[in-house]
């Protein structure tokens, strides 16, 4: 697939001509470079993508800069999930309730990089047409969706492996992980089938929000809905902290050690996984409350430089998932390396820890 995308990248550039005309932003976006009109005070955009009243009939758009961005972070994304989905599924020791979730969660991002590849192809290589746009923008949708819905599935059982640390592991913590995702991947569906099922803008313009062709209406409940859920994340980080706490003061209790006279490895350690805590919520936050916010005040007479602005991090976070989430986990790392170089590697695989995650 790779060496495909690349040789259609190679045929597409060759022809390509710049366009200084700008094209209304879809789910997708088509444009990579901006400009500032002070004279109005609002971003316009200068696409590389030839809107399609002004190209002969049947023909393409020029490749743009951003096209290539697109096609390249769209075969990226897919790779880094296909290989962690593909390691969690083939290897029969993963099966806790964690790995199942981590599992939902690269399949989610690496349709949001199949989404990616998709737009490029209908764009660049195709011709583009609406039921090409709704079923980019649909898969997009329920890839997104499923992607922090499975986050909070990660954040929910980090606190219940830390809260109820006894049960955690036994076949009914499983049952009910393969419940909740089977109903977090009936819910993103039925969410990103909506456009297709006629809630779009397509047949009304006006209609549109920043993300053309959802309607206003459908990205304010979807924005909303994405608001609520990192609410809920955030609260149950703020959760596993408090217990946190609370489990290391019962054991520094019991080994009849103050809080201020703590080892420097334990400081050490509790500072690094407050770091990495720090560090997973601030791309967390700073991935999904932009276009969260700007779904909900934005229309579609708001600048188009808005909406790229902070849908890109959206899209970006399928990209960062895998490294902050699965590839952290030590169980996932060893299958890889016993993969990659089985003669470095022990067949020695330790009981997984649920919160190194």
């Amino acid at each position: 697939m790779l060496l495909l995308l690349l040789l259609l990248l190679l045929l597409r550039f060759s022809t390509s001509v710049l366009s200084d005309n700008p094209r209304e932003p879809i789910m997708i976006l088509n444009a990579s470079e901006a400009a500032w009109d002070e004279s109005s005070g609002s971003a316009s955009l200068l696409s590389l993508d030839q809107p399609e009243d002004s190209l002969p009939s049947g023909a393409l758009p020029p490749l743009s800069v951003w096209g290539v961005a697109l096609c390249v972070s769209g075969t990226l994304i897919a790779a880094e999930n296909a290989i962690v989905v593909t390691t969690i599924l083939a290897t029969p020791s993963l099966r806790a309730p964690v790995f199942l979730l981590l599992a939902s969660l690269g399949l989610a991002d690496l349709l949001a990089g199949v989404a990616l590849i998709l737009h490029f192809l209908f764009l660049f290589c195709l011709q583009p047409s609406d039921w090409s746009e709704l079923l980019t923008s649909g898969l997009l949708v329920t890839s997104l969706t499923a992607s922090l819905c499975s986050l909070m599935g990660v954040a929910l059982d980090r606190y219940l492996s830390l809260s109820h640390a006894l049960t955690y592991d036994s076949g009914q913590s499983r049952r009910r992980a393969a419940a909740l995702l089977l109903l977090t991947w009936l819910g993103a569906c039925a969410i990103g089938a909506g456009p297709a099922m006629g809630w779009n803008c397509l047949g009304e313009p006006a209609a549109c929000s920043v993300a053309r062709p959802l309607t206003r209406t459908y990205l304010s409940l979807l924005c909303g809905g994405f608001l609520v859920v990192v609410a809920i994340t955030l609260q149950l980080y703020a959760g596993i902290c408090r217990v946190a706490r609370r489990h290391a003061h019962a054991i520094a209790t019991q080994r009849h050690f103050l809080p201020a006279h703590q080892s420097y490895a334990s400081k050490h350690s509790n500072g690094r996984g407050f770091s990495r805590l720090i560090l997973v919520l601030s791309v967390f936050v700073g991935c999904w409350m932009p276009f969260s916010i700007w779904g909900l005040l934005g229309d579609a007479s708001s600048p188009p430089l808005y909406t790229y602005a902070t849908l890109v991090p959206a899209a970006g976070s399928s990209l960062l998932n895998p490294l902050l989430y699965s590839l952290r986990n030590k169980d996932i790392r060893k299958v890889l390396l016993q993969g990659c170089c089985p003669h470095r590697c022990t067949h020695n695989m330790n009981t997984h820890n649920p919160v190194d995650v």
